[in-house]
């Protein structure tokens, strides 16, 4: 019998999951043998899970659950060094020559166990059957104003925190630009559904976009236009060949309304990043990082933004990635032989 064994994240501030006790309901009755660990910090309560006919285990059990079981988190791993000997599907960031991905590689490679990057969970065409993107878009627009707003004060923007609904943002955010005039912002990305969330925050709160996406690119640059935005919302992921949309000169450009960015894409350690300004990931306690001062220029570039709506991301995510765990039975064919495929190309070098 296939066993899933869906592990408490232990991440700070990750409470998301990517399945639902509902979606647990429909793979028990297909069969699917689901263990779910206890966990502090879930978004989603447990009762649900044991109500669907789940297992339940200890939190961070996992690395003691049975040789066969597959498990499944999101975020990372602790960084312990110890050999992974399971077959585990969760973000794993390690397929971009990312140092700490490559760190991540070698563990599976010394244990026997295996990768199903679910950034890498793609259909026939190549389209990821499940992402985050419309949540990260979201959030990540919203954290952007914040900057923007704590820099309008003369400050810089402090912790965030997660909020109950997607309505309690909006009120937040509206709090925090009162007496403000709006800012211009730019989206590159913008088709897709990172930037549709982006845009859809932007445009909540009276903020005036203009959407780029792959045609308004396709020069691969220079793009000076970005400067003239008060705020850049980056919505691609770094990938070969990928143009830079803010070189490292804009630090020092006199003429750079561009005062925020807001890589929502998050990939800064890729020799691939768009945006050449900074090197390192903002957090929920410090999600500013001052780049340059005169103009000023505040980076935000955090990697779990949709964690700040924990509840309905996890719910979004959830649906779209049941269909694909419906499959888990066969991790030769379809979704998961593909992931296998990018898993052994990339550490077949090491």
């Amino acid at each position: 019998m296939t066993h899933l064994w869906v592990r408490a994240e232990q991440r700070p501030h990750e409470e998301r999951v990517g399945l639902t006790p509902e979606g647990a309901a429909a793979l028990v009755k297909a069969g699917i043998r689901v263990t779910v660990e206890k966990s502090s910090v879930r978004a989603i309560a447990l009762e649900g899970y044991v109500q669907a006919g789940c297992e339940i285990a200890e939190e961070n059990l996992w690395p003691k659950a049975p040789a066969d079981a597959i498990i499944f988190g999101l975020k990372e791993l602790p960084e312990d060094g110890t050999p992974l000997t399971h077959r585990h599907i969760m973000f794993g960031h390690a397929f971009k020559g990312q140092p700490a991905g490559q760190v991540l590689l070698k563990r599976f490679k010394a244990g026997g166990g295996t990768l199903y990057d679910l950034e890498y969970l793609v259909d026939e065409t190549g389209r990821r059957v499940a992402a985050f993107g419309y949540w990260a878009g979201y959030a990540g627009a919203a954290v952007s104003l914040k900057c923007w707003a704590a820099q309008a004060r003369g400050g810089i923007a402090g912790a965030v925190r997660k909020v109950g609904s997607k309505d309690a943002l909006l009120t937040e955010l509206a709090a925090d630009l009162q007496g403000l005039s709006r800012p211009r912002a730019i989206i590159i990305g913008a088709n897709g559904r990172v930037g549709t969330g982006a845009a859809d925050l932007c445009e909540a709160m009276g903020v005036a976009v203009t959407k780029w996406d792959m045609a308004e690119t396709a020069s691969g640059g220079p793009f000076p236009e970005v400067l003239q935005h008060e705020i850049f919302l980056n919505c691609i992921l770094a990938r070969p060949g990928c143009p830079v949309f803010v070189p490292a000169a804009a630090k020092t450009d006199p003429a750079r309304k561009l005062t925020v960015i807001g890589d929502i894409a998050c990939d800064p350690t890729s020799d691939f990043s768009p945006i050449k300004v900074y090197d390192r990931a903002t957090d929920w306690d410090a999600p500013a990082l001052r780049v340059a001062e005169n103009p000023v220029l505040d980076v935000t570039a955090i990697d779990n933004l949709p964690s700040l709506m924990p509840v309905e991301s996890s719910i979004d995510y959830a649906a779209q990635l049941l269909p694909s765990l419906l499959t888990l039975t066969d991790l030769n064919a379809g979704v998961w032989g593909r992931a296998k495929a990018d898993f052994d190309k990339h550490t077949s070098g090491l």
